[in-house]
């Protein structure tokens, strides 16, 4: 069928029906996904004007390789299917777009260990694990990374997930920034293997996937600087306390000293620093034009990530009440109680009732009881 995205027209493969799998897969709820992508390239180009080539690294119906190109980028598309190589090539021909741009139908890994391209981005299906050694070691300004699996890299499946990112997820009730911090710091331990630190400018974890954009800076100092922001959380199972510490050897509670309780589980290492630039977010937000499809959400999503706390975990309000047995106000009046108590608060991007805060979880309670006596 076809079908026209940020104001390109491509012929896609048509939706699939019980029984029948289609040999090259396009996804019209990852829509989001590709217009902050253009948006963060566009940011991203007025900060390296240098940066030009780009590798769509699985390119299925070449959607993202197209739109990309289309908007100035020396794109190559790869894929390994031959079906969808041809659709790719079709699609850039559509639009006319082949010159300049390529399509390549052989292994990425292959292909990333023989060419250099400014811009990487990897989009698989599952774990993009198997894909970022390669992309680390010849990419040389900015990785694009999406990861669909994320009931591994939130813990729900947990072996799964030691084996892809070898850290130790757990499933809590932060679980979706769980699997944004399982997933930097194995891109970040990655990365180090060949000297290069990363710096996540923009991370957002939407729906069904988390999807980080790494700047790097090819240097031994740098991925030094990358490795310190590793670390380890304590969660209390029984009064959701938690305690974040930096290091890449793990010294976690042995009971909760908010509580006393011993069920203390401890996830790591994960990446414990900021996921997202501010001020690059804002530029993001201001490359995103009326006419994307999804262009009012991907604003939202802008400005509640440059407002959010850099604290490593959220706390799900309705969740914290529950087990208080305490009623649950609205989230304004609740966030302004916390500010007025002398703590930092704020909204997250991961749900309508969560919020990050530089106060405990005994912190919290105390200035949620208070208000309501």
């Amino acid at each position: 069928m076809r079908v026209t995205e940020g104001g390109v027209e491509l012929e896609v493969p048509g939706e699939q029906t019980a029984g029948v799998e289609e040999s090259v897969f396009y996804n019209p709820r990852q829509e989001l996904n590709r217009d902050l992508t253009i948006a963060t390239l566009r940011a991203f180009r007025e900060r390296e004007n240098r940066a030009e080539s780009y590798l769509d690294a699985m390119t299925a119906s070449g959607i993202r390789g197209v739109r990309a190109a289309d908007d100035g980028w020396r794109v190559t598309c790869c894929d390994i299917e031959e079906d969808a190589v041809d659709l790719a090539q079709a699609n850039l021909e559509r639009n006319g777009l082949e010159n300049g741009s390529r399509v390549e139908h052989r292994n990425v890994n292959a292909l990333m260990h023989e060419a250099k391209f400014d811009v990487i981005d990897l989009d698989p299906y599952g774990t993009p694990m198997p894909f970022a050694d390669a992309a680390f070691a010849r990419c040389r300004d900015l990785v694009c990374v999406t990861a669909t699996d994320t009931a591994p890299l939130c813990g729900a499946h947990f072996n799964s997930g030691v084996r892809s990112y070898s850290a130790v997820p757990r499933n809590t009730d932060y679980h979706t920034e769980m699997g944004v911090r399982i997933l930097l710091s194995a891109l970040a331990r990655s990365a180090a293997r060949f000297d290069v630190g990363v710096e996540p400018i923009f991370t957002h974890a939407t729906s069904h996937y988390v999807r980080t954009y790494l700047e790097l800076d090819r240097k031994a100092t740098a991925a030094d600087a990358a490795l310190e922001e590793l670390g380890h959380l304590s969660h209390c199972e029984d009064c959701l306390h938690r305690e974040a510490e930096y290091g890449m050897t793990a010294n976690p509670l042995e009971s909760c000293p908010n509580c006393g309780s011993e069920r203390i589980l401890v996830a790591g290492p994960i990446w414990l620093g900021p996921y997202r630039d501010r001020e690059f977010t804002a530029e993001i937000r201001e490359q995103i034009p009326d006419a994307f499809g999804t262009a009012e959400t991907a604003r939202e999503l802008c400005e509640t990530l440059e407002a959010e706390l850099d604290a490593p975990t959220y706390y799900d309000q309705h969740k914290l009440c529950k087990s208080w047995g305490l009623p649950a106000n609205a989230m304004d009046e609740f966030l302004a109680d916390l500010r007025d108590a002398g703590y930092e608060a704020s909204f997250t991007h991961y749900g309508g009732t969560t919020f990050k805060s530089n106060a405990s979880v005994a912190e919290i309670f105390e200035a949620t009881e208070a208000n309501l006596e």
